[in-house]
């Protein structure tokens, strides 16, 4: 499978740091963000990659240029205004070829092995999300998965609800006439759900969303405590 990198973020919330940078290319010890994601990946099989990009888009490219130096063909999908997550992947399908690809979000740090993830039938199933227990940061969570392995929204279910990771599989279907325009996934994840078409799986490993400064420190430490083990 293809997998495609959500980078087109604005990345407010890291000011000052990202005011003449865009997220993805904040380091982790000698490595940015970014890099050390398409890593994971390739170690996971993916086969391609697909960036999309719009704030200060230009200095990824010429950061990563076409991918050789990772082993993987690495291709960029420019949006002139911002498209939100699923306007910005409907763009990007002529490029993501496969019917099923991984959908994962740039500033994410995890230990999660990409080579669990299977292609979906288009049918009984449009996308798959991995999801992880709640942090500080967001104590309520976003879904939670039922005893047949389908997520759900449910605010009853609140005790039992996880948080999305930013890690997906999608099929193209689950776009299947809409224009390119700015658009959510959360909204077609909802009305997917309601039909029983979303899996889920809970990963229990290393996660954090590298959403501020202070946890891009944390990661930095932690990174640095691994170094030296």
């Amino acid at each position: 499978m293809r997998a495609m990198i959500l980078a087109a973020g604005l990345g407010k919330r890291m000011q000052p740091l990202t005011a003449k940078l865009p997220k993805p290319l904040l380091k982790v010890g000698e490595k940015t963000l970014i890099e050390h994601q398409i890593e994971r990946l390739v170690a996971g099989g993916v086969s391609g990659v697909v960036i999309n990009h719009f704030y200060l888009g230009s200095m990824l490219e010429e950061a990563l240029a076409d991918g050789t130096r990772f082993g993987i063909d690495i291709s960029y999908s420019k949006e002139a205004i911002r498209l939100e997550t699923a306007g910005g992947i409907i763009k990007a399908l002529p490029m993501l070829k496969d019917d099923s690809f991984i959908v994962v979000n740039a500033d994410i740090w995890t230990d999660f092995d990409y080579s669990s993830l299977e292609p979906l039938d288009g049918e009984d199933r449009l996308a798959h999300l991995v999801l992880v227990e709640n942090a500080e940061h967001h104590p309520h969570g976003d879904f939670y998965i039922d005893d047949a392995g389908r997520v759900h929204e449910d605010h009853s279910a609140r005790d039992q609800r996880l948080t999305f990771s930013g890690i997906s599989v999608i099929h193209r279907n689950f776009f299947s006439g809409l224009p390119i325009q700015p658009r959510s996934m959360i909204p077609l994840l909802r009305e997917a759900m309601s039909q029983d078409r979303v899996s889920g799986a809970v990963h229990s490993g290393l996660w954090i969303d590298v959403g501020t400064p202070e946890r891009l420190q944390e990661v930095n430490a932690l990174h640095t405590q691994e170094a030296g083990d």
